[in-house]
């Protein structure tokens, strides 16, 4: 049984709901109609009926569950290569992160249907979605200086290394953050954080690229360019806007330790990674 810590919400059949909200934001004690009428805004109702519905199923049958609820459909390009992956030892997954939300659990449906003990590392704020914690390793992606955050980020590092040196699949989307708006004008990821590219550099173990096409609406981006929070606060309504979707998935070719060894820095790694994940994005 899970037990709480500082940083981490109970595990529960919703994922926020009023005392969450008055825990974060004061302000709203003894407002629970205007939180309700925010929840309604914002989608958190819909978020909350949907991980109650398949709250009994936790990790990989929970988002099958919730992508068939909203009846999304993947069709994954380059299948092959997850199908011929070992069925036991460790691997990496690098992503690009253009949904914030339902690219993490179209990964994990992806991946972990070929490996259930496969893991995703996620900032705090989707720890929330307690069904999926089976397949959840938790950090604080903004660095926050908050010791108790830093002592979760500090643990999740050191899971995360444990998980994948005993022969378990990881995921990262290494720019720790969703997609935006870059000085291209391309709505793609920010630089990939030079602390998840040292952590693939010290793992050695196979890479597999994996792109996402598509992105949010043109209102969530807009909104990301004034205030990062407020972009955060559209995303259940982002997820909920995709629904009767097909979602394209490009899956790359394995990069072996011998192909990564040949970019010994940091940079040059993150870059080269960078580039075979977003090449798929021509598939």
């Amino acid at each position: 049984m899970q037990t709480d810590t500082p940083a981490q919400a109970p595990v529960k059949r919703t994922v926020l709901d009023y005392d969450d909200v008055c825990q974060l934001a004061p302000f709203f004690k003894g407002k629970e109609k205007l939180v309700n009428r925010l929840f309604k805004l914002l989608a958190v109702d819909k978020v909350n009926w949907i991980h109650d519905h398949n709250f009994d199923t936790p990790g990989v049958p929970f988002t099958q569950g919730l992508l068939r609820d909203l009846n999304i459909t993947i069709d994954i390009r380059g299948e092959e290569v997850l199908k011929n992956l070992p069925k036991e030892g460790g691997f990496i997954t690098v992503s690009n992160h253009p949904f914030g939300a339902l690219d993490g659990i179209m990964l994990i449906k992806i991946v972990g249907e070929y490996r259930p003990d496969f893991k995703v590392m996620v900032n705090m704020v989707l720890n929330h979605i307690t069904a999926m914690r089976p397949n959840f390793i938790a950090v604080d992606a903004l660095a926050s200086t908050d010791p108790a955050k830093r002592a979760v980020s500090m643990q999740g590092i050191s899971t995360a290394l444990r998980h994948v040196k005993e022969g378990h699949p990881l995921g990262f989307f290494p720019a720790g953050a969703v997609s935006k708006i870059q000085s291209n004008l391309r709505i793609e990821d920010r630089l990939w954080q030079p602390t998840i590219i040292r952590l693939i550099q010290k793992l050695k173990v196979p890479v597999v690229p994996i792109y996402f096409h598509g992105h949010n609406s043109t209102f969530f981006n807009i909104l990301g360019l004034i205030d990062w929070r407020l972009r955060t606060l559209k995303l259940p309504s982002e997820v909920f806007r995709r629904h009767d979707e097909t979602f394209r998935v490009s899956v790359g070719e394995l990069i072996t330790p011998e192909q990564q060894a040949q970019y010994p820095d940091i940079e040059s790694l993150g870059e080269m990674l960078r580039n075979a994940t977003y090449s798929l994005r021509k598939w």
